[in-house]
C-alpha cells in the first residue's frame, strides 16, 4: 500500500505506519475519551482530569522511549501511575470530604508518587528545566517557613500541602489541567485531523498562488503557510519542521542565502503560536485565567498576530534590497484547480468551526469537535478527491496517533506546570513577587514592562511557551493590571514575551531546527530571524502604547486605526533594520518609525 501521509504530516515526525496497531488503538481511545466528555459534560473534574493523565503516560514513558531502560521503566512507571489515577478517580467523593488534608500512610504514598511522576513525564517529555522549576516551587512549599524575611511562608502541614497537591483541584487536577482535558486536547485532534489529510498541503498550495510570483515570493511562500499551519499546529518546533521540509529547499534552490532561508522560516513558524485560533494552546489558558470568552480573545490577537506577519513582510522585502530574492518559477506553482481542491481540505473544517461559533453561538470546543467529524470525513478522499477506504484508514491511523501523542505531551507540561500554580497559590508567593516587581520598577509601568519581559524571555528559554506564560503571568500579571494594563492586555503581553526564545539567542529552538534543515551555523540564522522578527519584541510595548488595537470586537474603528499607524512604524523600523540603504536614512527611519508607534 502507498502511504498517502501528508508531507506536514510525516515533517511532524508521525510514526503511525511503523508502529503497533495497540498504538492506533490507544490514540483512539484517547480521542474518544476527549471527545465524549464534551458531549456528555457531567464527568466531575477528579474524574476526567486523573483519567487524561492516565492516557497520557504511556505516550510519553513507552511510546517515546529511546533505550531499552526508558521503555521498561517507563511501563513500570505507566502501570503504577495508571493504578494511582484510578485511585483518585474511583475515590473522588471520599477524598472530597476530606478536604484536601491526607490522614493515611497510603494516600502519603499515593500523592508523593504522582507528584514525582507528573515531574519525571515533563522531564521525559520536554526535558529538565520545567521540572526544576516546579521542584523548586515544591521545596520552597515544604520548606519556606525557614526562609528569611518577607519571602518566607508560615508553612504548610505535608499532609495538607501534599493533599491539596493530588486530592483536590488545587495542584495536579487543578483549573489549567482543566482546560488541557477539555479544549485544549480537542483543538490538538482537530489539527491532527487536519495534518493527517491535505490540509498542509492545502496552505502550500494557497500561498503559492497568493505569494509565489512576487519579489521574495518563496520567502513569503513560507510566512503564508506558516500563518495558516500555525493556526493549528500552535507550536514553533512542528511549524518549522512540516512548512519548512518544502519552503527552505525551496528558498535554497532560488539562490537565497542559507541564513536568510532558515531564519524566514523560523520567524514565520514562531508566529503560529501567536496566530488564532489556536495559539499554542495559550488562548484557552488565558480563557480561563481572565474570564475572558474566547471568542473575544480571537478578535484581541488577530491584529497584533497580523501585524507581526506584515512586519515579516516588509522585511522580506528589505532583504530583497541586498539578495536578489527570485519569485517562484511558473512551473513550480500550483494549478488554480489544484489550489481549490486542496484548499477545500482545512477551509471546509475552519467555516464549520467558525460557523458553529459566531453563528451557532456554540463553545468553541463543541464547535472544533463537529470540525474534528467533518475533517474524519475528509480523510475519506485523496487529493484528486478520489474516494478510499484503505487511504481513509491510513491517514485516520496516522491521525490518531499525532493526536495521542500531542495530546499526551500538552498535557505532560501542563500538568507540571499546574504543580507550579498550585504552590503559588497556597504560598502567596506570587503576591510576594509582584510586591517585589512592583518596588523595584518604582510603580511605573514601563519600568515594570522591562522587568517581565526580561523574566519571560529567561523563563521563555528555559520551558515551553504555554509554561512560561503561565508562569509569569501568575507572578507578573498582578502587577501589571496594578499598574494600569487591562488583565486581557497584560496577559497578551506576558503572552508575547514568552514567545521571545523561539528566535532570541543563546536558545532558540525554532532557530536550531531550521538551521538544522538549511545546514548552517545557527548564529547566522538567529541573526537574520531576530532582524525579521522585530515586531515580536515591539508589539507587546506597541499594545501598550496603543490599547485600542486589541479593541477589534468592541471598537472597530479605533482598532484598525491604531493598528495602521503600528504597521506604518514597524514597518519603517524593519526596513531601516534591514535595508541596504545610506547609515542617516536607515537611523532616521528606526527613529521616524518609533515616534509613530509611541508617541503620536
Amino acid at each position: 500500500m502507498t502511504s498517502t501521509i501528508s508531507p506536514a504530516a510525516q515533517a511532524a515526525g508521525s510514526l503511525s505506519t511503523r508502529v503497533h496497531p495497540a498504538w492506533v488503538v490507544l490514540g483512539a481511545v484517547s480521542v474518544i475519551f476527549h471527545l465524549g466528555l464534551i458531549f456528555y459534560g457531567l464527568t466531575p473534574a477528579m474524574i476526567s482530569r486523573p483519567i487524561h493523565m492516565a492516557l497520557l503516560l504511556p505516550w510519553v514513558l513507552v511510546f517515546a522511549a529511546r533505550t531499552p531502560w526508558q521503555r521498561t521503566s517507563g511501563w513500570g512507571l505507566t502501570l503504577l501511575g495508571v493504578a494511582a489515577c484510578a485511585y483518585v478517580a474511583l475515590n473522588e467523593s471520599s477524598l472530597a470530604n476530606q478536604y484536601g488534608f491526607i490522614d493515611t500512610p497510603w494516600q502519603m504514598a499515593i500523592g508523593v508518587f504522582l507528584i514525582g511522576l507528573a515531574l519525571e513525564t515533563a522531564r521525559r517529555a520536554i526535558g529538565w528545566p520545567l521540572p526544576l522549576v516546579a521542584l523548586v516551587a515544591l521545596l520552597y512549599g515544604l520548606l519556606g517557613e525557614y526562609v528569611p524575611g518577607q519571602f518566607g511562608h508560615q508553612g504548610i502541614p505535608t499532609g495538607s500541602f501534599i493533599g491539596t497537591l493530588t486530592i483536590t483541584e488545587g495542584g495536579l487536577w487543578g483549573k489549567l489541567t482543566g482546560v488541557s482535558v477539555g479544549v485544549v486536547a480537542i483543538f490538538v485532534i482537530f489539527g491532527a485531523v487536519l495534518n493527517a489529510g491535505e490540509a498542509g498541503r492545502g496552505f502550500m498550495n494557497l500561498a503559492s498562488a497568493v505569494a509565489g510570483r512576487l519579489t521574495g515570493g518563496a520567502a513569503k511562500v513560507s510566512v503564508i503557510s506558516s500563518a495558516l499551519m500555525g493556526s493549528i499546529s500552535g507550536s514553533a518546533s512542528a511549524n518549522v519542521a512540516s512548512t519548512g521540509a518544502i519552503t527552505i529547499p525551496g528558498m535554497v534552490r532560488l539562490g537565497y542565502p542559507r541564513s536568510l532561508a532558515g531564519g524566514v522560516e523560523a520567524v514565520a513558524s514562531s508566529g503560529g503560536q501567536i496566530m488564532p485560533p489556536l495559539m499554542g494552546a495559550g488562548a484557552f489558558v488565558m480563557v480561563e485565567l481572565t474570564g475572558t470568552p474566547y471568542t473575544q480573545i480571537m478578535a484581541a490577537a488577530m491584529l497584533p498576530a497580523m501585524l507581526y506577519f506584515a512586519t515579516v513582510w516588509v522585511g522580506i522585502n528589505a532583504f530583497a534590497t541586498r539578495h536578489d530574492l527570485r519569485p517562484m518559477a511558473a512551473s513550480e506553482q500550483p494549478s488554480a484547480k489544484e489550489v481549490l481542491i486542496t484548499s477545500l481540505f482545512f477551509a471546509v473544517p475552519f467555516v464549520v468551526l467558525l460557523e458553529r461559533i459566531f453563528v451557532g453561538g456554540l463553545t468553541p470546543q463543541y464547535a472544533a469537535s463537529l470540525a474534528i467529524f467533518v475533517g474524519v470525513a475528509l480523510l475519506l478522499f485523496d487529493v484528486t478527491l478520489r474516494f478510499s477506504l484503505s487511504g481513509f484508514a491510513e491517514r485516520l491511523a496516522e491521525a490518531l496517533v499525532i493526536a495521542g501523542k500531542q495530546v499526551a505531551t500538552i498535557g505532560a507540561i501542563i500538568i507540571c506546570a499546574s504543580l507550579v500554580i498550585g504552590v503559588l497559590g497556597m504560598t502567596g508567593l506570587g503576591v510576594k513577587i509582584t510586591s517585589g516587581i512592583l518596588s523595584l520598577s518604582g510603580d511605573l509601568l514601563w519600568p515594570a514592562l522591562l522587568l517581565t519581559a526580561l523574566a519571560c524571555l529567561v523563563l521563555g528559554m528555559e520551558v515551553p511557551t504555554t509554561a512560561a506564560y503561565v508562569i509569569c503571568v501568575s507572578v507578573a500579571g498582578p502587577a501589571l493590571t496594578e499598574l494600569g494594563l487591562s488583565p486581557l492586555l497584560a496577559h497578551l503581553f506576558v503572552f508575547w514575551y514568552a514567545l521571545l526564545s523561539t528566535i532570541t539567542p543563546p536558545v532558540c529552538g525554532g532557530v536550531f531546527i531550521a538551521a538544522g534543515m538549511v545546514g548552517e551555523n545557527w548564529l547566522k540564522v538567529a541573526l537574520k530571524a531576530m532582524a525579521l522578527g522585530i515586531g515580536l519584541y515591539l508589539i507587546p510595548l506597541a499594545m501598550v502604547a496603543n490599547p485600542d488595537v486589541i479593541r477589534l470586537a468592541f471598537d472597530p474603528a479605533w482598532a484598525l486605526f491604531d493598528a495602521s499607524k503600528i504597521a506604518v512604524g514597524l514597518g519603517a523600523i524593519s526596513y531601516g533594520v534591514i535595508a541596504r540603504r545610506a547609515a542617516w536614512l536607515r537611523g532616521l527611519l528606526i527613529l521616524a518609525g518609533a515616534v509613530v508607534i509611541f508617541v503620536v
